[in-house]
């Protein structure tokens, strides 16, 4: 951003007029970064010296906001409602069906889970465009995403692999989709909108409607428990209709509300309020949470020589610092200041957010050649996939903020966290949709193939994943199922030099094994294969 979009008059009338015409085109942000870069090259300058602790500090300059109840309370409870009806989870869950034996299908995970984020999405842009006079069109272009991408979802899943693939798709489908769901909200508010303030700042709000969110439903369930509770001390058991009423339909009042608590949507985002309400309660609790962090992470960087095997043995372990992964990056988004601070705490907190950087950027490293060792001995799925994805943008973040800063230095280290910010809610959402549009085409079942195999081989495609390991009872001989072909091992060094492993052989039976066509055996001069 340029600071000579505007030229400021150093004139005491005429800035206060120029002023007021930002205030009435929505240009206020730009105003004040036109401002502050006066400031910043003429800081004995007593009137921009005014001007800027007016900006920053003063509340007589601040409107009071009415929240716009009117819409934000009829379309929560329509939202609720909403929720409330697809809660019923004998009408309306996702079933996994056996794609090559009709009939064969299960209730796996209600529709709720994986629609409740683009359905809110939509009426939060419902709020955004009745309460701040949107356009209905860049509404209804920002609804579509979420919603299209839901209904893929739907259509799709069957077509992932095996049925431990097909779960893990639908897992994942419900937590990347309200991402998406997000990611539109922030396409109708950032529409035509290129500025680094307003990125940021969107994504400042979005954690400050996100808390507040949690706090709603925190008390929410509060209020349920004791509500149940109540009622069984009366000797009362509420049908199951009247306790979905309370916990979906309750939840489904949160998202609008949250919304038109902390966004105003008649202003854009870099000009909503940042100097107090939640937001600076956010900003103060993640700056105290700082040097925690980084004594947390200084003990395990001083331990993991001792237990350096940890991750890529235990699963658990790795998932822990994946959450650990992110927990930090909205850390240092949270912990951004909009505007600079006074020059000993800016000091300080670049010190510590650069500090916390660096440590983190080892620890994601470390976790990404965890789950690549474990991806490499075993097999790629879903699940390793996108935490591959997802392990290499965030070390991508780190290392690209510890860079802008250092081209930048000091001085301008605000605005370069910013900027890196900003720029990271591309790939973030970018793989969002890779995750949701891509993976049930990576990991297929070959259909074809498989109806010529017997029935309880069949079973056995489509609950595991490849590579399928076939050995007949009283038989010595392993063979790979490869298509519709089996593939005698000729040995047991070919079989662990294949990197095969014994909880990949399935005992079949004889015959069944019979039926199954000879292939190539491993390796192709073994020889003629033997007769299971």
């Amino acid at each position: 951003m340029t600071t000579d979009v505007f030229e400021l008059p150093h004139d005491p009338e005429r800035l206060e007029i120029a002023y007021q015409t930002a205030r009435k085109t929505g240009t206020v942000a730009v105003f004040a970064e036109a401002l502050e870069a006066d400031y910043a090259r003429q800081p004995d300058n007593l009137l921009l010296a005014a001007w800027h602790y007016r900006l920053t500090y003063a509340t007589v300059e601040i409107k009071r906001r009415i929240i716009a109840w009117r819409w934000a309370i009829p379309l929560a409870l329509l939202n609720g409602l909403l929720f409330w009806g697809l809660s019923d989870t004998e009408r309306f869950s996702v079933s996994l069906e056996h794609p090559l034996e009709s009939g064969a299908r299960y209730a796996f995970l209600p529709y709720l889970v994986l629609l409740w984020a683009p359905l809110a999405a939509v009426f939060v842009l419902l709020f955004l465009v009745l309460a701040g006079g949107g356009r209905w069109r860049r509404a209804a272009l920002a609804a579509a995403l979420p919603l299209a991408l839901a209904g893929y979802v739907l259509l799709v899943y069957a077509q992932a692999g095996p049925r431990v693939f097909q779960e893990q798709y639908l897992n994942l489908a419900a937590l990347h989709l309200p991402l998406a769901a997000w990611a539109g909200v922030g396409l109708y508010l950032l529409w035509g909108r290129r500025r680094v303030a307003d990125r940021f700042a969107f994504l400042l709000k979005s954690l400050e409607v996100f808390l507040l969110g949690g706090l709603m439903a925190a008390a929410g369930g509060v209020f349920t428990g004791i509500s149940m509770g109540l009622f069984e001390a009366l000797g009362i058991t509420p049908p199951d209709i009247v306790l979905r009423l309370f916990l979906a339909g309750g939840g489904g009042l949160i998202p609008v509300l949250a919304v038109a608590v902390i966004y105003d949507p008649t202003a854009s985002p870099a000009e909503q309020s940042f100097a107090e309400g939640l937001n600076r309660l956010i900003a103060l609790i993640m700056r105290l949470l700082l040097p925690l962090a980084l004594v947390v992470l200084l003990i395990y960087l001083g331990l993991i020589p001792f237990n350096f095997r940890q991750p890529f043995l235990n699963r658990d372990v790795l998932i822990i610092y994946n959450i650990m992964l992110f927990a930090v990056v909205a850390l240092l988004v949270a912990a951004t200041p909009m505007t600079a601070p006074d020059a000993p705490t800016a000091r300080w907190l670049r010190r510590g957010l650069l500090a916390l950087a660096g440590m983190t950027l080892l620890v994601g490293l470390y976790a990404l050649a965890a789950i690549l060792y474990r991806t490499s001995v075993d097999r790629l799925t879903p699940n390793r996939l996108t935490f591959i994805g997802w392990n290499l943008i965030n070390i991508g973040i780190l290392v690209g903020l510890l860079v802008m800063h250092r081209r930048r230095g000091a001085a301008g280290w605000p605005l370069s966290f910013q900027q890196t910010f900003a720029v990271a809610m591309i790939p973030y959402v970018l793989w969002a949709l890779v995750v949701v549009s891509v993976i049930p085409w990576l990991f297929p079942i070959d259909r074809q193939a498989a109806a010529s195999l017997p029935p309880a081989i069949r079973q056995i495609v489509y609950d595991r994943p490849y590579p399928i390991l076939l050995l007949c009872p009283g038989s010595p001989h392993i063979y790979q199922l490869a298509g519709s072909e089996k593939r005698w091992i000729k040995d047991i060094p070919t079989f662990e030099a294949q990197g095969f492993r014994w909880d990949d052989v399935h005992k079949v039976d004889c015959a069944d094994l019979r039926a199954i066509p000879d292939g190539l055996p491993i390796p192709p001069d073994a020889g003629p294969p033997p007769t299971p």
